[in-house]
């Protein structure tokens, strides 16, 4: 988090858990960290809590990396994902990322992964 060109995002929610005053304190629920390296972004990770997934935290997340990457002039954005984490790769490919190539024993457990890849020009950055 702490390389030159990168950035982390979180999504919170409004309500909480209760603070050490009683207070209430947002609930992390997801989080995001990216870099850019010249005109190419990477998703290093992204990661929401089990029970919110499925709700557009890990979609808002990423759209809004991909924003961020865009206005950093990043044209392209890649990251890697486990060969065998079928949900992951479902969830990019809708996000239209697309398998770059496979690298082997990635992991420290000698498992495969996919560097996935997306343009990031063809697709306009929103703005809320």
């Amino acid at each position: 988090m702490r390389r030159p060109g990168a950035f982390t995002l979180v999504a919170e929610s409004r309500g909480g858990d209760a603070g050490r005053e009683g207070s209430i304190q947002p609930k992390i629920l997801g989080f995001i960290v990216a870099e850019t390296r010249r005109q190419t972004g990477h998703i290093i990770t992204i990661d929401v809590l089990p029970e919110t997934r499925r709700t557009g935290i890990g979609s808002t997340l990423l759209q809004s990396a991909e924003d961020q990457l865009r206005k950093a002039g990043a044209t392209v954005v890649e990251l890697e994902t486990a060969v065998n984490n079928a949900a992951a790769i479902q969830f990019y490919k809708r996000k239209e990322y697309f398998v770059e190539k496979t690298v082997p024993g990635y992991y420290s457990n000698h498992l495969d992964a996919l560097v996935m890849r997306k343009d990031l020009v063809a697709e306009p950055a929103k703005h809320p």
